[in-house]
């Protein structure tokens, strides 16, 4: 049910009507919009319920939330929630641009990556610490190791870490160190791991999965935000189709239908939705174009020699020439970079 509070409303009332949903057996999140202030109740439905909540303090308002996906829902917040980690902040007029290697490779590599995209306008550093890889003989991260790099960085440059977090056990660790916690495609479904970031105080980056619906998708997130962290972000990076000239097939027409069911800010990945360098630029613009509200993209100093992903990573450079490029569509969608 969504809980609409009265215009103005007082903070102890506010309170009185939290304890009044979890005194009736649901779950209240409470979502600060510009206009308004709403509880998103979540758990059973019976008989009075309705009535029951429009007799808390403070309530203008109680309606059902006809998606699946409760909290998530442009039904409960009808502005576009904006997420902020360190110097990172997705979903206003600026767009957050997320970059860096596919993974931290040595302290050299990853400061090189950290001043040259901090230069060229980035607004975070992404990299690698605990690598998922296909083969098990494939270069699988530093590891703590890797953390401690990318904490290096931050100190260095002020950008915010943006970094993959595997498996339970390792979210405590990865928290430690990163202001983001990304989840990769393959693990979108992994529904202990969702609710183990859904714990934490830090933003999360969630990846679709190569073969998600957008409900998936969605549900995906309501599992990090029924825990409690509001801070999410959805992260279009391509899907598995039948088409062989790109690694994955990237979906713009994602954006505009995730901004019509959603409050949460939508990123793009042109790296691994394209997996060609010389495509990146074009999608990059395109996604920009298409009204995203953040970019992830791979940038390395020397992308030939990187150790994973090379072949979709974009030089410093090159970089450097997309976000020139990508300022002059943003002004026109009316947003900056």
């Amino acid at each position: 049910m969504i809980i609409v509070m009265q215009p103005g409303v007082a903070e102890a009332d506010l309170a009185e009507a939290v304890r009044h949903v979890e005194s009736l057996g649901m779950k209240p999140h409470v979502l600060y919009g510009v206009e308004r202030t709403v509880i998103a109740a979540v758990g059973p439905e019976r008989d009075g319920l309705k009535e029951s909540l429009e007799a808390a303090p403070g309530v203008a308002q109680v309606l059902p939330i006809l998606a699946p996906y409760k909290i998530a829902s442009r039904e409960v917040k009808k502005d576009t929630s904006v997420i902020t980690a360190g110097s990172l902040s997705v979903g206003g007029t600026k767009l957050g641009v997320i970059a860096g290697p596919c993974s931290v490779e040595n302290e050299d590599q990853i400061m090189k990556a950290a001043h040259g995209v901090k230069a060229a306008g980035a607004t975070a550093l992404r990299g690698g610490a605990f690598k998922p890889r296909t083969s098990p003989y494939s270069f699988q991260g530093l590891k703590e190791e890797g953390l401690k790099l990318l904490a290096k960085a931050r100190e260095a440059t002020g950008l915010a870490i943006v970094t993959e977090v595997l498996a339970t056990e390792d979210v405590g660790l990865v928290a430690d160190y990163a202001d983001v916690l990304q989840i990769g495609a393959r693990n979108m479904q992994n529904y202990r791991l969702l609710e183990a970031v859904g714990k934490t105080n830090r933003a999360v980056l969630l990846k679709r999965g190569p073969s998600a619906t957008m409900e998936e998708f969605l549900l995906a997130a309501e599992y990090v935000l029924s825990g409690g962290n509001s801070q999410v972000m959805l992260c279009e990076r391509g899907i598995r189709t039948f088409e062989s000239h790109t690694r994955f097939t990237l979906p713009l027409a994602t954006v505009p239908y995730l901004q019509t069911k959603t409050h949460l800010p939508i990123v793009v990945d042109p790296s691994h939705g394209t997996g060609h360098t010389y495509m990146v630029p074009s999608m990059t613009l395109a996604s920009i174009a298409a009204g995203c509200d953040g970019l992830i993209l791979e940038v390395h100093h020397d992308p030939a020699h990187a150790a994973s992903d090379g072949y979709q990573t974009l030089s410093l450079t090159q970089f450097a020439d997309v976000m020139q490029r990508g300022r002059k569509v943003a002004e026109a969608v009316g947003k900056t970079m």
